[in-house]
């Protein structure tokens, strides 16, 4: 990050967002409903809902999938035109993927 690797930082920052996303409660589960005004709870906190606990795999899946969907765009982009962005995809794909080969070789 130092290095100021803008693929690095794209891809991990993406990522994030995308495990954020995963950690979230599905609407349904939130337990939100219909509510004249005057009744809905009112304070700090009460609106919150707990977030799920994503295991490893999940995580592992989440990464993969991110990786994959880059891959896929850059095959997408076929015209010389946009070579610079396919390459920029290819490069956040590895920087994922070095991810999960273990520590120190991303």
């Amino acid at each position: 990050m130092r290095a100021r690797d803008k693929a690095a930082v794209s891809a991990l920052r993406a990522t994030l967002a995308a495990l954020d996303n995963a950690e979230a409660v599905p609407v349904g589960e939130a337990g939100l409903r219909g509510m004249a005004l005057e009744e809905s709870p009112a304070g700090a906190g009460t609106t919150e809902a707990a977030r799920q606990e994503l295991s490893e795999r999940d995580v592992i899946n989440v990464v993969r999938t991110e990786a994959a969907e880059r891959l896929g765009a850059a095959a997408q982009l076929t015209a010389p035109a946009h070579a610079d962005r396919a390459a920029r995809l290819r490069a956040e794909a590895a920087v994922l993927l070095g991810l999960l080969d273990g520590p120190g070789t991303a």
